[in-house]
């Protein structure tokens, strides 16, 4: 697992930035306007999608708590779809969903 260690480790650390960046933030529609927050987040969320992409597949099975395809697609929308990204559901994403895959990665930890 030293691998997939080090890249979930990696997962943890761009969670960490994306919660420092949006942490100021009130609302999704704030935190849009702020081109420097907003771009660094989108970022580590593609950070997140690369290394997930790194894990090995029997680890995934292994561990199917996390919707890892789901979370490597949601890379590929910011990737390569990042103008019509809705702010309101980056936030959704970033309040909600963000908290509980650090959970789950912690747990695996």
């Amino acid at each position: 697992m030293p691998n997939n260690r080090l890249n979930l480790l990696s997962i943890l650390e761009a969670i960490e930035k994306i919660k420092l960046y949006s942490s100021e933030f009130k609302n999704g529609e704030d935190f849009y306007h702020d081109s420097k927050s907003f771009d660094a987040t989108m970022m580590q969320f593609v950070v997140i999608g690369e290394m997930i992409d790194k894990v090995d597949e029997s680890f995934k099975t292994k561990h199917p708590q996390i919707e890892w395809v789901k979370i490597k697609n949601f890379r590929n929308i910011v990737a390569h779809n990042y103008f019509g990204i809705d702010a309101d559901e980056i936030w959704d994403i970033i309040q909600s969903k963000i908290v509980s895959l650090k959970k789950e990665i912690n747990s695996i930890l």
